[in-house]
């Protein structure tokens, strides 16, 4: 007789959650897990960048002064009724940017500034990477005279001068801060359309797009689940790019007298310190602030946009 093999016993299974094992399930789920991984991914990458660093370190100081304006001057600060010190005076204890022509504190509406001036920019850039993404993946989709007409209306907005345009449109619109980021915004778009209609073409060349047509996919599916995700890294990149460039346009715009008068700015700024003579007075406490600011911020997106541009396209190289 022949033995029989003993009997293992196994662990008796325990069964997932209901709720836990349809999360892992979950579309929904899988995606934000992604979006978190690839965030963590970004991150790592991101702090390699020195420059990147030392540009997103002052823009949330910037921004946390910004915000925190009436608790560090006052909510009083910018009335010119109840300015504190004399017109013109030189930077002291209590006012260590001196005071401008109504003698309301430098420093004050240095921090007041802030809010108006990132506010444009950041507004005035969206408006014009959205006029942009929009209009190069309809043009690099579409086919034909369609795409050809877009391209060419986008060609005569690059040879056209930006600032002229939007001088233009300041001066026959109403001053004030929506003007400025409507006039910044609809003139600065051609060169990111030209990027992701550049971008949207070489993802409309790729395998996937055309079994998605072959299943039925209509312009919008594709256009919205796979043309718009693949171009989001282009467009993130160019937005931090665009950024400096519109508010350095909000500073030209507002130091020509174009933008209201009744909201502090940098740019305005430098306008009221034109005219209260104080180039030619050297008055130079009231000149070199907001322009050291208007340089800063500048610098500062700008260094963003290159670290984020080299950790999205790598190829690229940028020094660290």
């Amino acid at each position: 007789m022949t033995a029989e093999p003993p009997m293992t016993t196994q662990p008796p299974r325990t069964a997932e959650p209901p709720a836990k094992a349809a999360a892992a399930r979950s579309p929904r789920a899988l995606k934000a897990a992604r979006m978190r991984q690839s965030f963590v991914r970004f991150w790592k990458e991101y702090r390699t960048h020195r420059s990147g660093l030392w540009g997103l370190g002052a823009l949330v100081l910037i921004a946390l002064i910004a915000l925190a304006a009436p608790l560090l001057v006052g909510a009083d600060s910018e009335s010119v009724t109840d300015a504190p010190g004399l017109p013109m005076e030189d930077p002291s204890g209590e006012f260590p940017l001196g005071t401008d022509q109504f003698g309301r504190s430098v420093l004050a509406l240095l921090v007041w500034g802030a809010r108006v001036s990132l506010t444009v920019g950041l507004l005035a850039a969206f408006l014009c990477v959205a006029i942009g993404t929009l209009v190069g993946i309809v043009a690099g989709h579409f086919k034909g005279w369609f795409a050809t007409v877009l391209m060419r209306i986008t060609d005569w907005f690059l040879v056209m001068p930006t600032l002229v345009l939007a001088i233009a449109l300041a001066t026959v619109m109403d001053r004030s801060m929506w003007t400025v980021i409507l006039a910044i915004g609809v003139t600065t778009w051609p060169t990111t359309a030209r990027l992701v209609r550049a971008q949207t073409l070489a993802v409309e060349s790729r395998p996937y797009i055309e079994r998605a047509r072959a299943l039925g996919g209509g312009h919008g599916h594709i256009m919205l689940r796979h043309v718009l995700p693949n171009v989001m890294p282009l467009v993130l990149a160019q937005t931090t790019l665009v950024i400096s460039s519109a508010i350095l346009t909000e500073s030209t715009l507002a130091f020509l007298g174009l933008s209201d008068p009744t909201i502090t700015s940098w740019g305005g700024m430098l306008q009221d310190a034109r005219e209260a003579g104080a180039v030619s007075a050297g008055h130079w406490w009231y000149l070199a602030p907001p322009g050291l600011a208007i340089a800063a911020v500048a610098l500062a997106f700008t260094l963003c946009g290159r670290a984020v541009e080299s950790v999205l396209n790598p190829r690229l190289g940028v020094a660290r």
